[in-house]
C-alpha cells in the first residue's frame, strides 16, 4: 500500500510538472509572436503592434482566434494523411524536447521528500534532445512533400539537407563539452557550473567559447532563423513548406517553430551558461527557505532565456540571408573543421592537465 502511494504521487507530480512546462510553453511560444514585432519595430523605428489591448498584449490571442476560426483547407491533390500529420508531428517534437531540461533545483520539503524540477533525469540527456529533434525533420518534410507543390517540397528538401548539414557541426561541437563534463545529464553539466566562480569561471561559456560559438550558429540553422532561413525564403519559394496550409495546422507549424525557439535557448543556458545557476547561489539559499530558493532558480533561468531569445531576435533583423551555397560552405567547409579542431585542442587540453 505505502509502495502504491509513493507510485501515485510521484505521478501526480510528474502529471503536474508537465502540464505546467506544456503551458508555459505555449504561453511563451504565444507571446514570443508579440516579441518579435515588438523586437522588429523598435529596430525598424515603427510602433508595432499596439491596438489589441495595451501594448498589443492581447495581439497574440486575435492571433491565434483567427487561425481557430480560419477555414479548414486540404488541397485535393494532397496526401491527406501525410498533410494532417506533417504539422502535428512538428508540435509534438518541439514539446517534447523540453522534458530533460532542468528548470531548477530540487525542492526538498519539511518532511523530507523530495520534488524534481526535472520531467525525467535521464543519462543520456543530450542524445534524447538531438533524437527528437532529429524527428522534428520528418514533420517539415511530410508537409512539403505531401502537400504536391512543387515550391513546399524544394523548401523541405532544403530545411533537410541543411539541418543534416548542422547537426553534424553542433553534435561536434557538444563533444568537447562532453569531454570536460564527463556526462551527458543535463542535471549534471548544471550541477558542474554551480555558481559563477569557485576559484576561478564555472560556466562551460568561458571553458568552450568556440565550442559555444559553433552550437549558437548551428542552433540558428536548426531552428530556420535568419540568416538561414533558407526553407522560408519568400523570394524563392514563396511561403515554403507551409504553404497549402490554413488554420491551425499552419498554426501548428508556426507554433513550433517558437517552441523550438524557446527551448533551444532553454538548452544553450542550461550546456553554456550555468543554467539555474547564479552568482552567490549560496547564501542566497542560506537566506531563503527551499521553496522561495527554488523559484528564484527558475527565475533567473527564464530571465536568461528572454536574453537568448531577444539575442535571435536581434540578429535576425540585423543580418541578411544567406545564399544557399554560402549556408553549406559554412557548415561543410567551416563550422566542421573548427569543432574537430576545437574538440582535439580540449582532449590535448584535458590530457596535459591531468596527465
Amino acid at each position: 500500500m505505502l509502495l502504491l502511494q509513493i507510485d501515485t504521487a510521484f505521478i501526480i507530480e510528474k502529471i503536474l510538472l508537465i502540464t505546467v512546462i506544456l503551458l508555459g510553453s505555449l504561453g511563451i511560444a504565444m507571446y514570443l509572436t508579440w516579441a518579435e514585432r515588438k523586437v522588429a519595430a523598435v529596430m525598424q523605428d515603427r510602433i508595432g503592434p499596439a491596438r489589441a489591448g495595451i501594448f498589443g498584449l492581447l495581439q497574440p490571442l486575435a492571433d491565434g482566434g483567427k487561425l481557430f476560426f480560419k477555414e479548414e483547407i486540404i488541397p485535393d491533390r494532397s496526401t491527406r494523411t501525410l498533410f494532417i500529420l506533417g504539422p502535428a508531428l512538428a508540435m509534438l517534437t518541439a514539446l517534447m524536447t523540453s522534458a530533460v531540461v532542468p528548470w531548477g533545483p530540487d525542492i526538498t520539503l519539511d518532511n523530507g521528500s523530495v520534488i524534481s524540477l526535472q520531467v525525467a533525469d535521464i543519462s543520456i540527456g543530450i542524445l534524447f534532445i538531438f533524437g527528437v529533434v532529429s524527428l522534428g525533420v520528418y514533420g517539415v518534410m511530410l508537409g512539403g512533400w505531401a502537400s504536391n507543390n512543387k515550391f513546399s517540397l524544394l523548401s523541405s528538401i532544403r530545411a533537410a539537407s541543411q539541418a543534416i548539414s548542422y547537426e553534424l557541426a553542433m553534435g561536434l561541437s557538444l563533444v568537447a563539452v562532453l569531454m570536460m563534463t564527463g556526462s551527458l545529464s543535463l542535471r549534471e553539466i548544471v550541477e558542474q557550473q554551480h555558481g559563477f566562480w569557485d576559484g576561478y569561471f564555472t560556466w562551460n561559456f568561458f571553458k568552450q567559447p568556440l565550442g559555444f560559438l559553433i552550437f549558437l550558429i548551428c542552433a540558428f540553422a536548426e531552428l530556420n532563423r535568419a540568416p538561414f532561413d533558407l526553407p522560408e525564403c519568400e523570394s524563392e519559394l514563396n511561403m515554403g513548406y507551409h504553404q497549402e496550409y490554413s488554420s491551425m495546422k499552419l498554426g501548428f507549424y508556426l507554433f513550433a517553430e517558437y517552441i523550438n525557439l524557446f527551448v533551444s535557448s532553454a538548452v544553450i543556458i542550461t550546456l553554456f551558461f550555468g543554467g539555474y545557476n547564479f552568482p552567490f547561489m549560496d547564501k542566497v539559499a542560506g537566506a531563503a527557505s527551499p521553496i522561495v530558493f527554488s523559484l528564484i532558480c527558475v527565475l533567473i533561468f527564464l530571465t536568461k532565456i528572454i536574453c537568448c531569445i531577444l539575442f535571435f531576435m536581434f540578429i535576425r533583423w540585423t543580418l541578411p540571408r544567406f545564399r544557399y551555397d554560402q549556408l553549406m560552405r559554412l557548415g561543410w567547409k567551416s563550422l566542421i573543421p573548427l569543432a574537430l579542431f576545437n574538440m582535439v585542442v580540449t582532449g590535448a587540453a584535458i590530457l596535459w592537465i591531468f596527465k
